[in-house]
C-alpha cells in the first residue's frame, strides 16, 4: 500500500518524503506543480489541487496512510483564499478518504489557540482560539476541528500535529526572509527581547509525523487528538535569531522597538493596506508582531506519551546542518532561487512566523 504526502514539494513535506523512503516505504506525493526532485527520490507525483474533489479521489486511490501537509500559509491575503484551500480543501480530502483510507495526519499549528496572551508550558487543554487577527490560522482551525472529529468514521483513524516555527536546511520562506531582512538592516526586535518560544527543527517534526502514524487506529490514544511538536526546551526568541544571523556571519539585531509602538503601526499599515489592496502585504502586522514580542511556548508530554515523539536530531546538530545554508542565504541575498525577497510570504507550514 502505497502512502500519500500532500504538498509534496513543501520544506516540511520534502523531509517527511525522504524518510519514508528511508524505510522503504512507497510514497506519491500531490503537487499543484511539477517536481523533478520527487521523481528522483522514487516518488509517485500526482498533479491536482485540493479544491478539486476529483484530483483527491485520484490521490488517494491505493492509500492507507495519508500525511495531509499541504496548505496556505501566510498573514495577509483575502479570506477566500485560505478558506478555500485550508478548510475545503481538507473536507474534500477527508471526503475522499472514507471508506478508502486508514489513516490521517493532519498537519496543523499552534495558532489555532493562539489568542494574543502569553502561553507558558501550555498544553493541549488550550482551547481554541475565538478571535484570529488574520486568516490563516481560523482556516487551519477549522480544518483541525473537522479531521479530529473525522476518526472513527468509515474505518478512518485521525490525529492532528501541531508543530510550532518549523526551521531548518532547504527552507524557503522563514530563515531566507530573516537574513534577508538582517542584511537590508531592516531587522528590528520587538518588545524587551526576553520572550521564549518553542522551536520545531525541520527533520524532527518530520519524524513526529511518522511517529504518530505507526499504530494509529480510531482506538489509539493518540487517535482523534491534537499534539504540539516542538524541541523540548524553548529558545529565548531574539537570542536564538541572534545566534542565527552570527552563524550567516551577519551582525547580531542592534535596534528594537517596544511591542506597543510596533502594534499600533502594525494597526495603521493593515488598515491601509486594506484600504488599498494593491499595495500587496503589509510589512507588519498585529498577529506578527504578537508572535514577536510574546512568550508562546508549549509542552510536548502528551506526544511523548502517547504514541513516542522522540526528537531524532539535538540542537546543536541542528544548527550546525543549517548553517551553511544560512551563510548562502546571506551570501545570495536571502531568497530562494527564482523568488524576490519582497514575495517571500511570513509564515511557513505549522505557523512559522517571523
Amino acid at each position: 500500500m502505497q502512502t500519500l504526502v500532500t504538498g509534496g514539494s513543501g520544506f516540511l513535506a520534502l523531509y517527511l518524503i525522504e524518510q519514508l523512503r528511508e524505510e522503504g516505504i512507497p510514497v506519491r506525493a500531490l503537487c499543484r506543480r511539477a517536481d523533478s526532485g520527487l521523481a528522483q527520490l522514487g516518488v509517485e507525483v500526482v498533479h491536482g489541487d485540493l479544491r478539486n474533489p476529483d484530483d483527491l479521489a485520484r490521490a488517494v486511490e491505493g492509500c492507507d496512510t495519508v500525511f495531509h501537509v499541504a496548505a496556505i500559509p501566510g498573514v495577509w491575503g483575502p479570506r477566500k483564499l485560505y478558506f478555500d484551500a485550508n478548510f475545503q480543501g481538507t473536507m474534500n480530502l477527508l471526503a475522499a478518504c472514507r471508506g478508502r483510507v486508514s489513516k490521517l495526519v493532519f498537519t496543523s499549528t499552534p495558532s489555532v489557540v493562539f489568542d494574543g496572551t502569553p502561553h507558558r508550558g501550555a498544553d493541549e487543554s488550550l482551547p481554541y482560539a475565538r478571535r484570529f487577527l488574520c486568516h490563516y490560522p481560523h482556516s487551519k482551525m477549522l480544518a483541525e476541528r473537522a479531521v479530529l472529529a473525522a476518526n472513527g468514521q468509515a474505518g478512518l483513524a485521525t490525529v492532528a500535529l501541531r508543530p510550532h516555527l518549523i526551521w531548518g536546511p532547504r527552507d524557503r520562506h522563514l530563515l531566507p526572509r530573516l537574513i534577508e531582512r538582517a542584511r537590508r538592516g531592516r531587522l528590528r526586535r520587538i518588545g524587551a527581547g526576553t520572550n521564549r518560544v518553542s522551536v520545531s527543527y525541520v527533520e524532527n517534526a518530520a519524524a513526529a509525523h511518522r511517529q504518530a502514524a505507526r499504530g494509529l487506529t480510531p482506538n489509539a490514544p493518540h487517535a482523534g487528538r491534537a499534539y504540539f511538536i516542538n524541541e523540548p526546551e524553548p529558545v529565548v526568541l531574539w537570542d536564538w535569531i541572534d545566534g542565527l544571523l552570527v552563524r550567516a556571519g551577519l551582525a547580531p539585531v542592534r535596534r528594537g522597538v517596544s511591542a506597543a509602538a510596533a502594534a499600533a503601526a502594525a494597526g495603521m499599515l493593515e488598515f491601509v493596506h486594506a484600504l488599498l489592496p494593491a499595495l500587496g502585504e503589509p510589512a507588519l502586522t498585529r498577529f506578527v508582531v504578537q508572535q514577536l514580542s510574546l512568550d508562546h511556548w508549549y509542552d510536548c508530554s502528551a506526544a511523548r506519551r502517547d504514541f513516542g515523539y522522540a526528537p531524532r536530531v539535538p540542537m546543536d546538530e541542528a544548527l550546525r546542518r543549517t548553517e551553511p545554508d544560512l551563510r548562502r542565504w546571506a551570501a545570495q541575498g536571502g531568497a530562494a532561487p527564482g523568488q524576490s525577497p519582497r514575495a517571500m510570504p511570513v509564515a511557513g507550514a505549522g505557523g512559522a512566523i517571523l
